[in-house]
């Protein structure tokens, strides 16, 4: 099976594993509650890890294919990062989710009814937060630091006609995008063991939702292309 191939089962796996995530008890009132979202939260992160573990062998046999990422619309690819969503973004939608939360449920967070989701972050949840955000960005910079030198390389190489080692040239460009890949997974991994169950499990709707709206739009703005070119 393709990367192509494989990524189509994997997102309508995805969709399946994300309904399963909505009908979990939420809040959780009872242990067994909490065992079965924190079940369904590492049933999802499994299903991430499977998704980079494939990417990587695919990477490895073909990194421009990836790059192409024929599976993905034309919106998704604009807003990629090195052939994938960009890792802090998980820490924005944390301080969006939690800041809509907040406002919807203000009156009884002032009053101390503690409501357990993502409007409910403790301090020492929101310094963590902070902390990783800041050592995500130095990681992100350091990888876009390193694919800006490989262009600049082989740029170079190109235009002056000594390029003479390109597979070496396109395995650093594979070296690259693993980075990366490894980075967006930490990532999400660090940020789901520092939330309870049940923020956990909406952090990651929230994940899910963006991801299938930005893609849906996509498919919306790709057929009205596809469109425009036919009436043309």
């Amino acid at each position: 099976m393709d990367f192509h191939r494989f990524y189509d089962t994997w997102y309508d796996q995805l969709h399946h594993q994300i309904q399963q995530l909505n009908d979990g008890p939420r809040p959780p009132t009872t242990d067994n509650h909490r065992h079965q979202l924190t079940q369904l939260v590492n049933k999802v992160m499994f299903h991430f890890s499977e998704y980079y573990r494939v990417k990587s062998v695919a990477s490895s046999q073909d990194v421009l294919s990836i790059f192409t990422a024929r599976w993905a619309t034309t919106l998704e690819r604009s807003l990629y990062w090195i052939a994938g969503w960009r890792p802090t973004t998980a820490f924005h939608l944390i301080y969006t989710e939690s800041s809509i939360l907040f406002e919807t449920r203000m009156v009884d967070i002032l009053h101390g009814v503690r409501t357990g989701d993502l409007g409910d972050l403790s301090p020492a949840q929101f310094t963590r937060v902070s902390e990783i955000q800041c050592e995500t960005v130095q990681q992100e910079n350091a990888i876009t630091d390193q694919l800006s030198e490989w262009q600049q390389d082989e740029a170079c190489e190109l235009l002056g006609g000594t390029c003479v080692d390109l597979d070496k040239k396109i395995q650093r460009l594979v070296m690259i995008v693993q980075k990366a890949d490894d980075l967006r997974l930490k990532t999400l991994k660090t940020v789901v063991e520092l939330l309870t169950p049940q923020q956990a499990v909406e952090f990651l709707i929230a994940a899910a939702q963006l991801h299938f709206g930005i893609h849906r739009w996509g498919l919306n703005h790709d057929r009205e292309r596809e469109r425009d070119r036919a009436d043309k």
